[in-house]
């Protein structure tokens, strides 16, 4: 792991973070997560400079963890580093707030 992933590792780790658990790369179909709240269907990525130039590859994983049902937050490692406060603050904000289910075809209109 990167410093900044060991920081963010560390912040996370063992339901520290509101109590959620967290892993640490494990294989979701072809993709490896940083970290995943299964519970929480939530991946988060931190990215290192080189990310800055993979933009399309990051965009097609992104996409297949969605189609998975994830939804992905991704960070610097400049945010971890510099700011991991407001980065715990977002992922806090991600873990509490609901996405909006998906309705069923045989739900609408009832």
């Amino acid at each position: 792991m990167t410093e900044a992933e060991t920081r963010l590792w560390l912040a996370i780790r063992a339901k520290r973070l509101n109590g959620i658990k967290f892993v640490r790369q494990t294989v979701r179909g072809r993709a490896i997560p940083d970290f995943v709240a299964r519970s929480h269907n939530l991946v988060i990525e931190v990215d290192g400079d080189t990310h800055a130039t993979s933009e399309a590859y990051d965009a097609r994983r992104t996409a297949v963890l969605k189609r998975q049902g994830y939804r992905v937050l991704r960070f610097t490692n400049a945010d971890v580093m510099t700011n991991l406060d407001g980065v715990l603050h977002v992922i806090l904000d991600a873990l509490t707030s609901a996405p909006l289910p998906t309705l069923s075809p045989e739900g609408r209109g009832q």
